[in-house]
């Protein structure tokens, strides 16, 4: 089973009708290859996005989900909630979820069953801290993460892993071919040994992802696309990596 390629676009805290546009562009891009794009917009932006693109090869996402259905949690939003208004992918133990809200290892993992209940595929974000790869802990750093995040009921199918070192994030450092392959490799094995289909687990790189170094990335065995942040806001700037993992 070979991986999904897929360019995953998170918007994060950006985004209002005004920008909608910019993900029309993206939308015609996803229509003229056979991978999978994604584009993860602020939940308000959702359903009408979907309503606006609607039966195109854009799929849509969550950025997070609260791993309960439905309660007293005000300002969370449920996985059903994010599905009901058209997302299919969602985000899962983004490094900057896992700082700034304290999420877990455990958090992460209940969020991948609330996705996987709610009908859509998790991107599961795993990635070390500066210090922590300064000290040479990366691999057992991420090791850790994987086993501690990822449910014993993943999938191929239901989960994609996107691996993103924390210091690369929005700081305009991209991890070099050689250690995005030593990751992703690792990675791989990991799949390989704990799930019957680990082998076609699409593997995301992200941290800095632009047009200019995308193309270096693809060309790694294990790096099965990109999750992007900044550069997916406009897409002139996405669309060019969305064609360099198609021509990958």
């Amino acid at each position: 089973m070979q991986p999904r390629k897929i360019a995953a676009g998170n918007w994060k805290m950006n985004g209002t009708p005004a920008d909608i546009p910019e993900a029309h562009g993206i939308a015609e891009a996803a229509a003229a290859w056979a991978g999978v794009t994604v584009l993860c917009p602020p939940a308000t932006l959702i359903s009408q996005l979907a309503a606006e693109v609607p039966g195109s090869a854009l799929k849509l996402g969550g950025q997070c989900c609260h791993p309960a259905a439905k309660g007293a949690h005000t300002g969370d939003v449920s996985a059903p909630m994010l599905a009901s208004a058209g997302a299919t992918f969602c985000i899962a133990g983004h490094s900057e979820r896992r700082a700034d809200h304290g999420e877990t290892d455990a958090d992460v993992a209940r969020q991948c069953e609330a996705i996987w209940a709610a009908g859509m595929t998790a991107i599961m974000c795993i990635g070390e801290t500066l210090a922590q790869r300064e000290a040479g802990e990366t691999l057992d750093v991420l090791a850790a993460q994987l086993d501690g995040s990822l449910p014993a009921r993943a999938t191929a199918a239901n989960t994609v892993v996107a691996y993103e070192p924390v210091w690369a994030i929005g700081t305009g450092r991209v991890a070099s071919p050689e250690q995005v392959a030593e990751v992703h490799d690792a990675l791989r094995a990991r799949l390989r040994a704990r799930m019957k289909d680990g082998a076609g687990v699409s593997l995301l790189y992200g941290g800095s992802v632009k047009a200019a170094n995308a193309a270096e990335l693809f060309a790694l065995e294990n790096a099965d696309g990109a999750l992007v942040g900044g550069a997916s806001l406009k897409a002139d700037d996405f669309v060019p990596i969305v064609k360099a993992l198609a021509a990958s």
